[in-house]
C-alpha cells in the first residue's frame, strides 16, 4: 500500500491539473459552461448575499444595544457557557429594526416630498432652461462668426446622421426597447423580492453571529495547519478592519455629508435643494473623485435657475468638502486603508474600470488589503534579512549597503 500512494497522489495530481486546463479552455474559449453554472449559483444565493451584507452592516448596532442596555444578561450568559443571550440579541434585534424604520420613515417624510416636487419643477422648467441654454449659444455664435459657421456645418452633418439612425436604428429596434423596458420592471420586482429574503436571512445571522464565526473558525483549524491557522485568522481579522471601518464608515460619512447639504441649502434658500442634496450625499460614498461628480450637474442645474446662487453654491460645497476631509471624515475613517493618496486613485480607476461605480467604492478597501498583505510580507523578508523597515532608511543606498551583508541569508 505504501508503495502504491504516491502513485495515487501522482495520479489525482495529474487528474486535476487536466481538469482546470480543461475548465479553463471552455471559460476562454469553448461554451463558457463554467461562467453560465457560475452566473446560475451567483443568481441563486443573491439573496444571501443581500443578508450578509445587511448583517455586516447593521452588526455595530445590534452589539451597541447589547453591551449599553443588556450588558449584565450578556456576562451572565457568558459565564454560563453561552456564545449569546437569546432575550437580549432578540430585544437587540427588534431595536435595531425600529431604529431603522424610523429614521427611513423620518427621511422618506422630510425628504421625498421635497424631492418630488424639486423633480416636477425641474420638469415643468426644462423648456425655460433650453430657451435659456439657446440664447447663450446664440449671444456666442453672434460673437464669433468662425466658429458659427462651424457648428452650421457640424449641425448639419449630425443632422443627416440623426435621421439615418432614427430610420434604420431607432425604429426597429422599438419593439426591443418595450421588451427591455418590460424587462426593469421584472427585474425591479426580483431585486424586491431578493431584498426581503436577505432581510430575513440577516435576522438569521445576526441571532446566530457567534455560532456562525464558531463554525468559520472550526472549517478554518480543520483546513489548514496549525502553523497557518494563525495566519489566516489574523488576515481575515485585518480584511475585516479595513472593510468594516472603510464602508460603515463611509456609508455614514455620506449620510452625515447629505444632512448637512440639505440642511445648508435649505438656508442659503438653494433651487432645488433636496435634489442637489442627495446628489452630493450619494456621490460622496466615491472616495476622492466623488465630490466633483456630485457637484458638477448640481451647480449645472442651479447656474440654469440663478447664476449668481450657482456660484455661491460652488463657494458652499468647496467648504463642506474642507469640513469633510479635514474634520468629519478623520474622525469617522480615521486611517482605516493606510494607502496614499496615489494609490487611493489607482484603486478607484481600476475598480471603476472593471465593475462601474460599485467598483469605484469597493476598490480601495480590496486595494487596501492587497496592500497590507504585500507590506507584510516585504516586511517580514526585511527582518529576516535584518534590514530596517522604514521607507525612510532606503533614501540612500548607503545606509541599505551597510546592512545588506549582515541578515541570516547573507552568511548561507
Amino acid at each position: 500500500m505504501k508503495q502504491r500512494k504516491p502513485y495515487i497522489q501522482l495520479g489525482l495530481a495529474v487528474f486535476c491539473t487536466v481538469s482546470l486546463i480543461l475548465l479553463l479552455y471552455d471559460t476562454l474559449f469553448g461554451g463558457r459552461a463554467l461562467l453560465a453554472v457560475g452566473g446560475q449559483l451567483l443568481t441563486a444565493v443573491e439573496p444571501i448575499l443581500y443578508g450578509a451584507m445587511i448583517a455586516y452592516l447593521l452588526a455595530p448596532v445590534v452589539n451597541f444595544f447589547e453591551r449599553n442596555l443588556f450588558a449584565s444578561a450578556v456576562a451572565k450568559a457568558h459565564k454560563n457557557g453561552l456564545m449569546a443571550a437569546k432575550l437580549p440579541r432578540a430585544a437587540s434585534l427588534l431595536l435595531t429594526w425600529v431604529l431603522i424604520c424610523v429614521l427611513g420613515y423620518l427621511l422618506a417624510s422630510v425628504l421625498l416630498p421635497e424631492l418630488y416636487k424639486s423633480v416636477l419643477q425641474l420638469v415643468s422648467n426644462v423648456e425655460n432652461y433650453y430657451l435659456i441654454i439657446t440664447g447663450w449659444v446664440e449671444h456666442l455664435l453672434e460673437t464669433n462668426p468662425e466658429l458659427e459657421s462651424w457648428v452650421m456645418v457640424q449641425m448639419d452633418t449630425y443632422y443627416k446622421d440623426i435621421q439615418t439612425w432614427l430610420t434604420k436604428e431607432v425604429l426597429p429596434q422599438a419593439s426591443t426597447l418595450m421588451t427591455v423596458l418590460s424587462g426593469g420592471v421584472v427585474s425591479t420586482l426580483v431585486f424586491l423580492k431578493n431584498l426581503l429574503v436577505g432581510i430575513i436571512v440577516s435576522v438569521y445571522l445576526l441571532a446566530t453571529k457567534e455560532l456562525c464565526a464558531a463554525q468559520a473558525r472550526k472549517i478554518v483549524h480543520g483546513l489548514f495547519s496549525r502553523e497557518n491557522v494563525r495566519w489566516v485568522l489574523l488576515g481575515t481579522r485585518k480584511v475585516d478592519e479595513i472593510f468594516s471601518g472603510f464602508v460603515r464608515g463611509k456609508l455614514l460619512d455620506s449620510l452625515i455629508i447629505g444632512i448637512i447639504c440639505f440642511v445648508g441649502c435649505s438656508i442659503l434658500k438653494f433651487p432645488y435643494t433636496p435634489l442637489v442634496s442627495v446628489i452630493v450625499g450619494v456621490t460622496n460614498v466615491i472616495p476622492f473623485f466623488g465630490p466633483f461628480l456630485g457637484a458638477i450637474p448640481s451647480t449645472f442645474l442651479i447656474i440654469l435657475a440663478d447664476p449668481l446662487k450657482g456660484l455661491y453654491f460652488v463657494l458652499f460645497v468647496l467648504a463642506l468638502q474642507q469640513l469633510d476631509g479635514n474634520v468629519i471624515g478623520p474622525k469617522i475613517l480615521g486611517d482605516k486603508t493606510g494607502l496614499s493618496s496615489l494609490w487611493v486613485i489607482i484603486a478607484i480607476l481600476v475598480g471603476g474600470s472593471f465593475f462601474g461605480i460599485p467598483g469605484m467604492f469597493f476598490g480601495v478597501p480590496v486595494c487596501a488589503c492587497l496592500y497590507s498583505a504585500a507590506s507584510f510580507f516585504i516586511e517580514s523578508r526585511l527582518r529576516r534579512k535584518c534590514l530596517p523597515l522604514s521607507t525612510e532608511a532606503y533614501g540612500s543606498s548607503k545606509t541599505v549597503e551597510t546592512q545588506a551583508g549582515q541578515g541570516p541569508e547573507d552568511g548561507v
